[in-house]
């Protein structure tokens, strides 16, 4: 399947179900980065929306570059009170911008699915001078629970080419050799609390995880149930994310 098109079929679970930004992310933004209210940011595969929120928010004009139509739509939509969002049909290495025309690009649990060397080049041309990237990932907790434990054995047992394409597989070295220059890296907690419906439409949000067509889809949400029964305290679960960002001066 093109990398583009993995989560047509997920738009109304990632909508719903896909965990937001804190509040600390966007604080670190303006002092450490100066970023205000005016200031111009490309959210390259933006999705549903989830990340151009915040800078919204804040007063900034976000270009929404995102090349799947279904996630591009929904983003319209649930950000249409924001005159501020202008929704592009485009990626990390076409994104239709204007040459040195960006404050900031931020990438949002995107830069695992870009072509590093022509992204680079592509960003290095829409950055203004002495403009960011800030590249953001929600990763969630494997082991700080016992239920985060028995969660991610799961998803190693159904998902489909998880080991393949989880961002955890980013490291320094992926970094470095995309900044090719000295980068900042900070954390911030997140969290997300779910009912049963809420966790279900959590882990039907990843793209490579079987959905109702696939004959593996209902033994998985049975041991879903059964994890969610164990662990849930007053019908609720916990799932704790750190909200990870490097940012670095191309």
């Amino acid at each position: 399947m093109e990398t583009s098109e993995r989560f047509s079929n997920r738009v109304a679970n990632y909508v719903k179900y896909r965990p937001g930004y804190p509040p600390e992310m966007m604080v670190f933004f303006r002092e450490r980065l100066g970023l205000r209210a005016g200031s111009v940011i490309a959210d390259i595969g933006s999705g549903t929306g989830l990340s151009a929120r915040p800078f919204l928010e804040m007063g900034c004009r976000v270009f929404g570059v995102e090349p799947n139509a279904a996630m591009r739509a929904a983003a319209e939509r649930l950000l249409s009170a924001f005159p501020n969002f202008i929704s592009i049909e485009g990626s990390s290495t076409a994104t239709t911008l204007a040459d040195h025309s960006c404050d900031l690009i931020v990438a949002a649990q995107a830069f695992h699915w870009f072509e590093p060397e022509a992204t680079r080049s592509e960003f290095k041309r829409i950055l203004k001078q002495g403009g960011h990237v800030a590249l953001i990932w929600n990763e969630r907790q494997l082991d700080s629970t016992k239920f985060l434990r028995e969660y991610e054995q799961l998803l190693l047992k159904y998902g489909r080419d998880y080991e393949q394409v989880r961002h955890e597989q980013i490291d320094e070295v992926v970094l470095s050799r995309f900044f090719e220059r000295e980068f900042e890296g900070t954390s911030f907690s997140n969290s997300q609390v779910f009912d049963l419906e809420g966790l279900r439409g959590r882990l039907l949000s990843s793209s490579y995880m079987p959905d109702e067509a696939d004959a593996a889809y209902g033994p998985m949400i049975k041991e879903l149930e059964t994890l969610f029964a164990i662990h849930a305290e007053n019908g609720r679960i916990e799932v704790l994310y750190d909200t990870n960002i490097f940012v670095c001066a191309l």
